[in-house]
């Protein structure tokens, strides 16, 4: 490959990368902006996602070295994966927020933040005692169709990531700014008293909220295990590592700037491995976040919110 054929190929992983760290990334930033939480929970309901993905899919057969599908038979199998698993992670972030969180939306200080934590290495233990430490591998359903451009490579299974991404993103925006619920997210994201008074269910909202969230975690677990054809326990923490920091570095509780967010942290991490080394990539990730909390602190596209009383 010349130079500019890596730098192709390059760019073409790292936007991969980005749309499943945007997909994490909208669920942080979601849940944030409506209750001002920071939920490490949703780390970990991302790994079980790619599970449930990886249970589905065996139920329908697809076990090894399955056989590639073509054409309608393969985008529903893909479809109905992918429902499932985000009705299921949904549901999880739902009960989530219902038993775990709710008691103590109005303690002040640190304890809800904690109790995610708690949460996370709940679910971390639980999948490590029931499945075991071993990585287990994805069936790969999908036909080997492939463009080249030059030497780069565009596989069928980018165009499908970034097909999936880009739909559930468009779709999660309509839902917000268009909706008779996505309104009422708005309204108790400015001010949850106020909302309340003009008649809002605030904890109706905030349960749909960790619902939508944890779907879409659902979603790049999904993502993760068509990507890289493996699931493990450990997953949650490093690509819920990088997707917290898109949140943060493209204004955490601004959904434009999560997405814009996971790109970037996807552009640098595959670019970084490239040109410099791998293990430096998390070095230049997590520098390119200092800097822009020090000079921007609400990033890319955050704005300062007025003080909740």
């Amino acid at each position: 490959m010349n130079s500019w054929e890596i730098l192709l190929q390059q760019i073409i992983n790292g936007v991969s990368l980005g749309a499943m760290y945007s997909l994490l990334a909208l669920g942080f930033t979601m849940v944030y902006g409506i209750i001002e939480l920071i939920n490490f929970a949703h780390f970990n309901v991302f790994m079980v996602g790619s599970f449930i993905a990886l249970w589905v899919m065996q139920a329908l057969g697809f076990v090894g070295q399955s056989q590639v599908i073509y054409g309608l038979p393969l985008i529903g199998v893909l479809l109905l994966v992918l429902v499932v698993t985000m009705l299921c992670t949904g549901a999880l972030g739902a009960v989530i927020e219902r038993f775990g969180l709710r008691a103590l939306r109005n303690v002040s200080g640190t304890a809800p933040m904690i109790t995610t934590i708690g949460i996370s290495y709940i679910l971390f233990n639980l999948v490590l005692l029931s499945v075991g430490a071993e990585t287990k591998n994805y069936a790969n359903p999908m036909p080997p169709v492939r463009w080249d451009i030059g030497e780069a490579v565009l596989r069928l299974r980018e165009v499908l990531l970034w097909g999936v991404s880009i739909f559930l993103m468009i779709g999660l925006h309509y839902f917000v700014r268009r909706t008779k619920m996505g309104k009422a997210m708005q309204a108790t994201a400015q001010d949850q008293e106020a909302a309340r008074m003009m008649g809002v269910d605030v904890d109706r909202v905030v349960l749909i909220t960790f619902f939508l969230g944890s779907a879409l975690a659902g979603a790049a677990g999904f993502v993760f295990g068509l990507y890289y054809n493996y699931t493990s326990f450990i997953i949650g923490y490093t690509a819920g590592l990088r997707a917290f920091t898109a949140a943060v570095l493209g204004g955490i509780g601004n959904l434009p700037g999560a997405m814009l967010g996971g790109v970037l942290i996807g552009l640098i991490e595959s670019l970084g491995g490239q040109y410099l080394a791998v293990r430096w990539t998390d070095v230049i990730i997590f520098s390119i976040l200092v800097l822009v909390l020090v000079f921007r602190p609400t990033g890319l596209l955050g704005r300062a919110a007025p003080t909740r009383s």
